[in-house]
């Protein structure tokens, strides 16, 4: 089998092999596969039987070298088939596989085949559309009162403008997100995931009509504040990608929120929110808008038969 490195151009080819995925972890994403290789893991893919096949390789790490979940319109993706498509690859490990797959084949039949560990720091946050557009009851208070407070300094003086991202707002965008990446410093030496995750916003805005990405911002005072990035997971779930505001703004953080789930999962029942990444801030963000499900993520190691 041969694999070739995923670039924005194979986009349309691929939309066809996840239109009707399940895996409802925000790895199986096609923007996030595309737009998050990068140079510590760089994602390929290969078509057989009808499958796509995707894997990713680290040069300066081989032993982060992994599968992914195969994608496929057909119902028989087996951790015997599992185990044999990585020993013929020449990969010990799976990454992002949901607890669905491992409640539907049972502990037994999967540990015959792979050591299983839970990956939490790539947990993802499910959550119902109503829940976040309406923020209803006790439970959603302290979203509306800082909603309220932003509508209050903001709104009511007519300084706050919403528009959905397309490419002649996209320089903008990229122009507020090294803004707002300075502020964090976002480099390599300070951080590793949010440079990761500056180059993987980069490549969305910077490929909107390519992949299709869909997004808001919001303008105070005309100029670019904040903004969202969404796309397709499965039929019912869409995934919030990328969210950015100015965190000294009281309430944008929220009024973004809510504003992208009104506008952004037309035809979607839940949302997803991605993971924490083990950050207690993040966490506790991500848990205080009340998740319906937390989707639990797991690596497969290979048993050596």
């Amino acid at each position: 089998m041969e694999f070739k490195q995923l670039e924005v151009s194979d986009y349309h080819n691929l939309k066809g092999f996840v239109k009707s995925q399940q895996y409802v972890l925000c790895s199986y994403s096609l923007l996030s596969l595309i737009v998050w290789s990068n140079q510590k893991l760089k994602t390929h893919y290969a078509v057989e039987d009808n499958t796509l096949i995707i894997c990713n390789k680290s040069a300066a790490n081989p032993a982060d070298n992994h599968l992914i979940l195969p994608i496929c319109s057909a119902d028989d993706i087996t951790p015997e088939y599992l185990f044999i498509l990585a020993k013929r690859l020449g990969f010990s490990d799976y990454w992002f596989v949901p607890e669905d797959f491992l409640l539907k084949y049972g502990a037994k039949e999967i540990e015959f085949y792979f050591e299983v560990k839970e990956q939490d720091e790539f947990d993802d946050y499910i959550y119902l559309k109503k829940d976040l557009i309406q923020l209803k009851g006790n439970r959603y208070a302290k979203q509306r009162n800082l909603i309220h407070q932003f509508y209050k300094r903001y709104l009511s003086r007519s300084k706050v403008d919403i528009e959905m991202i397309d490419s002649g707002n996209t320089l903008e965008c990229l122009n507020f997100l090294q803004e707002w990446c300075e502020l964090r410093k976002c480099d390599v030496e300070n951080g590793e995931s949010l440079a990761c995750e500056k180059m993987a916003t980069m490549n969305a805005l910077n490929n909107i009509d390519a992949l299709e990405v869909k997004g808001i911002l919001i303008r105070i005072d005309g100029a670019v504040s904040a903004f969202g990035i969404s796309s397709r997971l499965t039929e019912t779930m869409g995934v919030l990608n990328f969210e950015k505001a100015h965190a000294s703004i009281k309430g944008l953080y929220q009024f973004l929120d809510n504003e992208c789930a009104k506008h952004l999962f037309a035809g979607y029942k839940y949302i997803n929110k991605e993971s924490d990444m083990k950050l207690p801030n993040l966490a506790q963000s991500k848990k205080s808008y009340n998740p319906v499900n937390i989707v639990k993520s797991y690596r497969l190691t290979l048993h050596e038969k």
